[in-house]
């Protein structure tokens, strides 16, 4: 979401030259099964800046069309997997950490308990993947696609009971949570050390903070007196010229562990 107007194997370095030592990325190709020229490509985008790739998104489908995730698409099946196991190849080079893993939108013609079937199938796969490499797999709540059926923080939590693999933790992305009217103080406090990453954006608008109304040093205060050492992912749609004037530069690296670190969603 930020660098837009960059080609995707030049925001890398962008991220490192505004002061940050770890990025994040959705899916960073046009197919769930790139051609390996282009997916070296980006893993020597990474190495090349000398950043670290903290967190990557498994293809989500057609995000453009509204789609969001393959995990519970029966039909798709074999596309997760290929897809995950790209994604693994990528995060073993290059030491990442955590992969979100979209649940996918509630078909029409199809029922939400084989739906839940096949998600609860590809998630315990690819929890196994990220388990045998030290990584987390993140189940996320989204909002703005009434589709989507996980809204809060407690629906991700149930989806991540229900498969019962270790390596599957809560992706509480504060936009999100806020705009579907969650409880985030009661998230932070009841699942506090079940989280595995945080993004974050102001409400309303999902631009930088400071631009609504979300309390962010509270919400961080409250989520690192529970335990979390994880990054704080910047994923809003920036506002000014400089997307990253609302934050000091002293505050845009660090320890993962580091209250002041937060890194760039490029």
């Amino acid at each position: 979401m930020l660098f837009p107007e960059l080609p995707m194997v030049k925001r890398p370095q962008a991220a490192r030259d505004a002061g940050f030592g770890a990025v994040e990325f959705w899916w960073p190709f046009e197919s769930a099964v790139p051609r390996d020229r282009d997916v070296q490509a980006f893993v020597r985008a990474i190495e090349d800046a000398g950043v670290q790739l903290a967190a990557l998104n498994l293809a989500g489908g057609d995000m453009a069309a509204g789609e969001r995730g393959l995990a519970s698409i029966p039909d798709q099946r074999n596309m997760f997997r290929d897809n995950a196991d790209i994604a693994f190849d990528i995060a073993e080079q290059l030491g990442v950490g955590a992969l979100n893993t979209l649940y996918g939108n509630r078909m029409p013609d199809i029922s939400a308990a084989a739906q839940d079937e096949i998600a609860t199938e590809n998630l315990a796969h690819v929890a196994g993947l990220a388990e045998r490499i030290g990584a987390v797999i993140l189940i996320e709540p989204l909002s703005g696609i009434e589709a989507y059926p996980l809204r809060t923080a407690a629906d991700a939590i149930a989806v991540i009971d229900r498969v019962g693999a270790p390596a599957l933790r809560l992706l509480a992305d504060v936009y999100h949570l806020s705009v579907n009217g969650d409880d985030i103080v009661a998230d932070i406090a009841v699942f506090g050390d079940r989280i595995g990453h945080v993004q974050i954006a102001d409400d309303p608008g999902r631009a930088e903070p400071g631009t609504g109304t979300i309390d962010f040093d509270g919400l961080l205060r409250r989520l690192f007196a529970r335990g979390y050492r994880g990054h704080v992912s910047l994923e809003y749609r920036p506002t000014a010229p400089d997307p990253f004037g609302w934050l000091p530069r002293n505050r845009r690296g660090g320890s993962p562990w580091d209250q002041s670190a937060a890194r760039s969603n490029s």
